[in-house]
């Protein structure tokens, strides 16, 4: 399953850098909603937080990408098998890495989703996926919280990078609000009606500044040939900041989908 393929290693180091923790209370919730705690699946797995932290409650986890470059920068860990898939793996061969059909307790996509053919995703949820007590989870952020000063800066920009969006990134600026999530409720977020939820971070002016130029919709607007992120506004921001040395306490808003088949 893909998840910024795009990206160079010093983007994704940037992009990665700026991506918060997920509270551990997620992992904790989750855990008590499967019947069984043998083996997860973590896809999109990025540098590896998500598969970590669910790590503390399962025998073994598998965390995928379609990006190598993200799974060089993955942590390692007793628990986690970090397996590079291809967009020309079968599925076949993809359930069988897995572990085999009816095989996963828990499967997470955290931040990714929406990078995803969802059809065929699916497909290989209905068949690895537990059929007694199995849970998927998928959540993503899509708006950060600073002070006032830099929000308005924020907001701006966010708003600038509509016409280059296409319809994967409207789903994640949606809140998951709009996509497919065909699995029944099991009380933390349907189709339709995600759970809200906000992630405390913290983040250096620097950090902050090397988020947004590896931020994929000023990326996508810089492949046509638009540079949204323009020395202006970054010298806004900078002046917004205040003191640049300081490490601020912002918060991100999240969105959680969950359930069962």
């Amino acid at each position: 399953m893909a998840q910024m393929a795009a990206l160079t290693k010093h983007q994704a180091n940037d992009y990665l850098n700026a991506r918060p923790k997920y509270p551990t209370v997620w992992y904790t919730v989750l855990a008590g909603q499967t019947s069984d705690h043998k083996m997860a699946w973590d896809v999109g797995t990025g540098n590896g937080q998500a598969a970590i932290g669910v790590a503390q409650y399962y025998q073994k986890v598998v965390a995928t990408d379609i990006n190598e470059k993200q799974i060089e920068l993955a942590k390692a860990h007793s628990k986690v098998t970090y397996i590079h898939t291809p967009a020309s793996m079968s599925d076949d061969d993809l359930v069988a890495k897995l572990g085999g059909e009816n095989s996963i307790d828990l499967i997470v996509a955290a931040q990714s989703l929406h990078y995803f053919d969802l059809k065929r995703f699916y497909s290989i949820v209905r068949r690895v996926l537990r059929k007694q007590g199995g849970i998927i989870a998928v959540w993503v952020y899509n708006d950060l919280i600073v002070t006032p000063k830099v929000d308005y800066i924020m907001k701006r920009l966010v708003d600038s990078t509509i016409p280059y969006r296409n319809p994967t990134m409207n789903l994640a600026f949606e809140g998951y609000k709009t996509i497919e999530f065909p699995f029944k409720n099991v009380g933390l977020g349907t189709q339709g009606s995600p759970k809200a939820h906000e992630i405390p971070h913290k983040l250096s002016l620097d950090g902050f500044i090397g988020f947004l130029k590896s931020w994929q919709p000023l990326l996508k607007a810089k492949e046509k040939g638009v540079e949204l992120l323009t020395p202006c506004i970054i010298n806004e921001i900078k002046e917004a900041w205040g003191d640049h040395k300081q490490v601020k306490d912002v918060s991100y808003k999240a969105y959680m989908l969950a359930g069962k088949l």
